[in-house]
């Protein structure tokens, strides 16, 4: 299952995991995109994996529930969960209001702590949860504030998760990206003149000198989801170009 499914990262996580044969709920707050992107999956063939979406805003604790009941009747078990969903709104210290500040932690923070607890009655020993962080949590960027608070928190979930779940052995991992180009920067507000600007400056702020693709992210991901890394939990994988070392 994986929250935020529908665009970006999550959709090109759902696409390849679909070609390795998954079945994957895509879980998001539109019913449209999640229309439209199944639409676009099934355009492009899947091989024998099989994908379904359900509308679900992660902020609400009752629709998570539904969304845990509705991923156990298609599937009675989840052996992967991608929590993947979360918002960034961009301002100053001094301009960040209460709505906006509330509004990122109930779907970054709170939103993801309920929605793995309320799946864990499903979640396969064993299994893998993969949590989306960001280099925002250790890496100064203007007007992050909120943000990068959100997703630090989620550094300490999955630390103490990896523990919790131990006996389980259920592995819990951070997933850091870093600059990517997916629709959400056009939901940060930034306008074209903006983008052309940090497009020049890409080479300064990644090593690699190139934005992300979702499909980067998608790749490691897989990497945490599968038995490659059987061994690795509580940690933090950052997919950045190398952008959290500037």
């Amino acid at each position: 299952m994986i929250t935020g499914g529908s665009s970006g990262i999550g959709l090109a996580t759902a696409r390849l995991f679909l070609r390795e044969g998954a079945r994957v709920i895509l879980a998001a707050r539109s019913q449209e995109t999640i229309a439209q992107a199944l639409k676009l999956l099934e355009s492009e063939g899947h091989g024998t994996g099989i994908a379904i979406g359900f509308r679900c805003d992660v902020a609400n604790l009752r629709e998570l529930d539904r969304l845990v009941e509705y991923a156990q009747q298609q599937f009675g078990k989840l052996d992967i969960f991608f929590a993947n969903a979360g918002v960034n709104e961009l301002a100053s210290f001094g301009s960040v209001s209460e709505e906006a500040f509330d509004r990122q932690f109930d779907i970054n923070v709170k939103g993801l702590f309920f929605s793995v607890q309320k799946a864990l009655s499903i979640i396969s020993d064993g299994g893998s949860i993969i949590l989306t962080g960001s280099i925002a949590s250790t890496r100064v960027l203007p007007g992050h504030n909120v943000y990068a608070a959100t997703k630090a928190a989620l550094r300490a979930f999955a630390r103490n998760w990896a523990v919790d779940l131990k006996g389980r052995k259920i592995r819990v991992n951070l997933l850091s990206p870093g600059p990517v180009r997916t629709p959400i920067l056009e939901k940060m507000g930034l306008t074209g003149a903006e983008l052309a600007e940090i497009d020049g400056g890409i080479g300064n702020l990644v090593p690699l000198g190139r934005w992300g693709m979702p499909e980067d992210l998608a790749n490691a991901a897989l990497f945490l989801a599968c038995d490659d890394s059987s061994f690795v939990t509580g940690t933090e994988l950052q997919v950045d170009g190398g952008s959290g070392q500037t």
